[in-house]
């Protein structure tokens, strides 16, 4: 729903707080648009579970639920956004990773993404 046809391009900002047993939680903001007179946000909170021995990195599969409001022809249309997402969190050096992702979900059908971040 991001987009009729095609893709849409977006970005994203996150902030997550690891939790023991190698769980996260956190909240996300996504905007996109697919260039042709749709705009989408997203705020979200999410639940992220990694699968990896050292903590918070390497694979990950992650809950996230919130609004989902597309702004087209001078309307705002709210709905209610849950989806999965899977990916990998490489670390880099002490404090940063990137972190290659795909998700799926409600209202849009799937998404494919690249973060960067920096731990704290």
């Amino acid at each position: 729903m991001n987009a009729r046809e095609n893709f849409a391009g977006g970005a994203a900002l996150a902030f997550d707080y690891a939790l023991p047993f190698s769980f996260a939680i956190g909240v996300s903001f996504t905007a996109s648009n697919n260039f042709s007179g749709i705009a989408v946000m997203e705020p979200a909170a999410l639940l992220r579970r990694y699968f990896s021995k050292n903590g918070n990195s390497g694979l990950f599969l992650q809950a996230d639920a919130g609004a989902f409001l597309i702004f087209e022809d001078g309307k705002i249309i709210p709905l209610f956004m849950g989806g999965l997402r899977g990916g990998f969190r490489l670390p880099l050096k002490s404090s940063f990773y990137i972190e290659p992702y795909g998700r799926a979900g409600y209202p849009f059908v799937f998404g494919i993404g690249v973060l960067t971040g920096i731990r704290f």
